[in-house]
């Protein structure tokens, strides 16, 4: 705010002031008064105006580069009416009131749709957990029914089960924090396990997979670190080529971490595509190609990687396969 913003802003009143002197002046040099004591009063008269603006232009000015220098200053922008503080001008105090009820009124606005996001996530969790109940009654049907049918009902189900359990990591994306449960974790027993699980794509697409590398023991949340291998496994699984298809399982130990890499000799990502490749809904050519490709996955994997203090990296050449590593800082190692 410049002198010259605020004294344009009071024109009017400045003008209306100056036309009332004019007219005084004239009526006062009719009656023939001495033009010193004319001069006399136009000081008594406008002195005090001017000391007026002046000294309120200084006090608003003030006020309004701090406002500035606070909003500049926060992250949260919405956090203002929080942190100012009450002015002792008219003007400064209406914004204040103004500011307050607006951010009053901002936070039951966000509490509602927390409220609603809260009901909707709670939803889902409950509907992930009763769809296994005929999901596994469904697998109990196949067991007890084997022929060609029902393996590829049981393949389809599988893939059923992984989306579900997608949409469930992704309603608890956000709030990973109320699901974390920190202990120590055998790099070796959970890819074991996450292999197991996906033992019967393994076999039924004739892929060799080692493992004999993985060692290494860490501090995280077994049941997230399950998930994030599962779709980096489960995508190695989906772009291999058959028959003649490689995943390679290893750890490094480095000396402010220990890195799990996942390797895979299949048809690799497009170069253009490798920046993306962790982008929500992101699926590039491979994920058009193959048209089973939701670009949720390696989203969530990264965003989990995030929450979870790890770090997620992917390399790739085209038709010679693709390298995903999950790394462990030191801080989270034994």
């Amino acid at each position: 705010m410049s002198i010259k913003d605020y004294l344009k802003d009071r024109t009017l009143f400045l003008l209306i002031n100056f036309i009332l002197f004019i007219i005084i002046c004239g009526i006062m040099l009719l009656i023939n008064i001495n033009s010193k004591i004319i001069l006399l009063i136009f000081c008594i008269w406008f002195f005090p105006i001017l000391s007026y603006i002046i000294v309120e232009f200084i006090k608003q000015k003030s006020f309004y580069v701090k406002l500035n220098d606070i909003m500049e200053s926060l992250d949260k922008k919405y956090l203002l009416s929080e942190i100012v503080k009450e002015p002792h001008f008219i003007e400064g105090k209406f914004l204040y009131d103004l500011l307050k009820r607006a951010n009053k009124d901002m936070h039951e606005h966000v509490k509602k749709y927390r409220d609603m996001e809260h009901e909707y996530r709670e939803y889902i969790e409950t509907w992930v957990h009763e769809i296994k109940t005929p999901i596994a009654s469904a697998r109990l049907i196949i067991e007890n029914n084997q022929n060609d049918i029902t393996k590829d009902i049981n393949t389809e189900i599988k893939e059923i089960e992984e989306y579900i359990e997608q949409v469930l990591y992704y309603s608890r994306s956000n709030n990973v924090s109320k699901d974390y449960i920190i202990k120590e974790v055998s790099l070796a027993t959970l890819v074991r396990s996450v292999v197991k699980k996906n033992s019967r794509d393994f076999i039924s697409k004739s892929i060799s997979i080692d493992i004999e590398g993985v060692e290494g023991i860490v501090y995280s949340d077994v049941k997230w670190l399950e998930f994030i291998l599962n779709q980096v496994i489960g995508n190695a699984i989906k772009y291999v080529r058959e028959s003649i298809g490689k995943v390679k399982i290893f750890t490094t130990r480095n000396e402010n971490n220990i890195v799990l890499t996942i390797e895979d000799n299949g048809i690799g990502i497009k170069e253009k595509d490798i920046n993306r490749v962790f982008e929500k809904g992101f699926t590039g050519e491979n994920g058009r190609k193959f048209g089973r490709s939701t670009g949720i996955g390696l989203y969530l994997c990264k965003k989990l990687a995030a929450q979870l203090g790890l770090g997620l990296t992917l390399t790739s050449k085209t038709g010679e396969g693709t390298k995903v590593s999950i790394i462990f800082p030191l801080g989270n190692v034994n």
